[in-house]
C-alpha cells in the first residue's frame, strides 16, 4: 500500500472522527431562549432551583375554583420547551386541574451545563414536583411526560410520590435511542456509528450508558401508568414500547395511536387523546 493511499485513509478516518465529535457536540449543546406561553392560559411564571448550574423556568396555572381536582405536571420532549405542552395544559385546566409546565434543564429558558438525555433533567422534574405539591396540598398529582420528559420522570430516583403518570414515546435505553435515530438516516451503517457516539458520553459528561436505561426502572414505579406510542414511530419502535410496557408493574395500560409517528400525539388525535388521557387522570387523581 503506497504512502498516498495510506494518507488518504488516515484523512478519511480523521474526518469521520471529527464529524462524529461535532455531532456529539450538537446533541448535548444547550441554547437557552425566552419562552412565552399564550396569555389566555393565565400562567404564573416561576423560577425553580434544581441543582448546580440548573435553574428551571416554569409556569403554574391554578385551578379555576382555587381548589381543583388535583395537579398535573407537564414535561415536553427533546429540543422543545413548555410551549409544546400548552394545548395539553388548556384542556386539563378546563377539566379542573391545576397545571405546572416546565422547560426541562438545558431546554427552553432553563439552564444546564448540557443535555443529558434524562439524567440531570430528572433534577428539574424533582424540583417541579416539589413546587407543585406545595401549590396543591392534599391533592393528588399526575405527570404527562413526552419522550425526553417521560425518561426524565422515570430516571428520577428521589422524586416526590406521583399518583398517576402518562409516558409518551419514551426510549427504552440510550443505546436503542441512538441506534434508531441513526438507522433512520444512514440505514444499517448507523448501528456501528451509534457505538462511537455513545463512547463520547463518559468522556464529555461523565455519564455511563447504564445510567440511561429507563426500561430498567419501570418495575420501580409505584403508580398507575398509561404508556402511549405511535404505531409508526421510528424513533422509538413499537416493539420497544411494548417491552417498556411489559416491564412496568400493574396497574397499567397501553395505548397505541394508529398511524402516528414520533409526533405530538395530542395534536395528532386531539379528541381521542383528551378522552383517553382525561379518563385515565380522572380515575386516578380524583379524590374520593
Amino acid at each position: 500500500m503506497n504512502i498516498r493511499l495510506l494518507s488518504g485513509l488516515f484523512l478519511l478516518v480523521l474526518l469521520g472522527a471529527a464529524s462524529l465529535w461535532l455531532l456529539g457536540s450538537s446533541l448535548i449543546a444547550v441554547a437557552p431562549h425566552p419562552v412565552a406561553l399564550p396569555p389566555a392560559l393565565g400562567a404564573q411564571p416561576l423560577s425553580l432551583a434544581a441543582g448546580p448550574g440548573q435553574v428551571v423556568a416554569a409556569s403554574f396555572v391554578p385551578a379555576r375554583d382555587g381548589v381543583g381536582r388535583g395537579g398535573v405536571l407537564l414535561l415536553h420532549g427533546n429540543r422543545s420547551d413548555r410551549r409544546q405542552m400548552a394545548a395539553r395544559a388548556r384542556f386539563l385546566h378546563e377539566q379542573g386541574y391545576a397545571v405546572m409546565l416546565i422547560d426541562l434543564p438545558g431546554q427552553g429558558a432553563s439552564t444546564s451545563p448540557a443535555v443529558t438525555f434524562g439524567l440531570l433533567e430528572a433534577e428539574g422534574v424533582r424540583a417541579a414536583l416539589e413546587a407543585l405539591r406545595r401549590r396543591v396540598p392534599g391533592k393528588r398529582i399526575g405527570v404527562i411526560g413526552v419522550s425526553l420528559g417521560a425518561a426524565s420522570l422515570v430516571l428520577c430516583k428521589d422524586c416526590p410520590p406521583v399518583d398517576a403518570a402518562v409516558l409518551e414515546s419514551m426510549y427504552p435505553t440510550i443505546e436503542e435511542a441512538v441506534e434508531d435515530r441513526l438507522r433512520m438516516r444512514l440505514g444499517a451503517a448507523g448501528v456501528p456509528l451509534s457505538r462511537l457516539l455513545l463512547w463520547q458520553l463518559p468522556l464529555r459528561l461523565g455519564i455511563r450508558t447504564s445510567e440511561l436505561r429507563p426500561i430498567e426502572r419501570m418495575d420501580q414505579l409505584d403508580m398507575p401508568l398509561l404508556v402511549v406510542a405511535g404505531s409508526e414511530d421510528r424513533h422509538t419502535l413499537l416493539a420497544e414500547t411494548e417491552r417498556i410496557y411489559a416491564a412496568a408493574k400493574a396497574p397499567k395500560s397501553l395505548w397505541v395511536v394508529q398511524g402516528a409517528a414520533h409526533v405530538d400525539l395530542h395534536e395528532y388525535v386531539p379528541a381521542a387523546y383528551e378522552a383517553r388521557v382525561g379518563e385515565f387522570l380522572a380515575r386516578h387523581l380524583n379524590t374520593p
